[in-house]
């Protein structure tokens, strides 16, 4: 189930959207380059990796410091391939944009990261003992999905499934359902995860629960009061969707 478009316009330029949109290709593009030895490093320093705040002596055996919590701020900017990177950018410019319009881009931007701490830090506390480094804005932008889905509950999701693998299937939902059918999710596989002693398949689910459940806490303390958007306006609202081809 992947998100394809939705139907809330915006009204101004998503300054800050954008700007995230660009660090976090720039610094993929910086390191895209290296070899895997360097890459798998770069992870372990900069990466969220929870034995090294939970286990000293193992960090010191791998030469990091305990005490250095810069990752938590750096593992949102890394990512571990091209489809990891243009998924979660691509989720980003989908529903930050209007997330940012109601919020103002340094409310906006503030908003974000605190959702990105939180995720790693939930992060930290469902993995204790894990060496696995944790990259990726997944976190962070879940939070915006969850901003998102309260500030835009009847906003209309264009989803796409591939029905057998390869045939794509198209449908919309509203934002809330959408968000609460991604949550559950998330909490399901976070759950299962929790029975092995790595995250399970390589994802972070705790951190996704962390980021949205963040988000949907700030969201009342972000977003500004009395700001029109275009989504207020539901006639224009159902007609965007209209003329952008989409059919309920």
């Amino acid at each position: 189930m992947f998100p394809i478009a939705d139907s809330v316009p915006r009204r101004g330029a998503p300054i800050v959207t954008w700007l995230l949109i660009g660090a976090n290709t720039l610094i993929f593009f910086l390191y895209a380059g290296l070899d895997h030895a360097q890459i798998e490093r770069l992870f372990m320093v900069f990466g969220m990796v929870p034995a090294r705040y939970t286990d000293p002596q193992w960090a010191a055996a791998h030469g990091l410091s305990s005490t250095n919590y810069l990752p938590f701020l750096t593992s949102m900017f890394l990512h571990g391939g091209w489809a990891h990177i243009i998924s979660n950018m691509w989720v980003l410019w989908l529903f930050g944009d209007n997330v940012e319009e109601r919020m103002g881009p340094v409310r906006f931007l503030l908003f974000y990261l605190l959702c990105g701490l939180a995720a790693g830090l939930v992060h930290l506390v469902a993995n204790a003992d894990s060496t696995m480094p944790a990259v990726g804005a997944s976190g962070a932008i879940a939070g915006v999905i969850a901003a998102y889905a309260l500030l835009f509950p009847r906003a209309r999701i264009l989803l796409m499934v591939p029905l057998f693998f390869f045939i794509p299937y198209f449908f919309d939902v509203h934002a809330m359902f959408f968000a609460l059918v991604w949550f559950l999710v998330q909490m399901f596989s976070g759950t299962l995860s929790l029975l092995g002693p790595e995250q399970m398949g390589g994802v972070a689910w705790w951190a996704h629960i962390g980021g949205f459940i963040a988000g949907a806490v700030l969201v009342g303390v972000f977003a500004r009061r009395g700001v029109a958007t275009a989504y207020d306006d539901m006639r224009a609202f159902e007609d965007v969707w209209e003329d952008r081809g989409y059919r309920r």
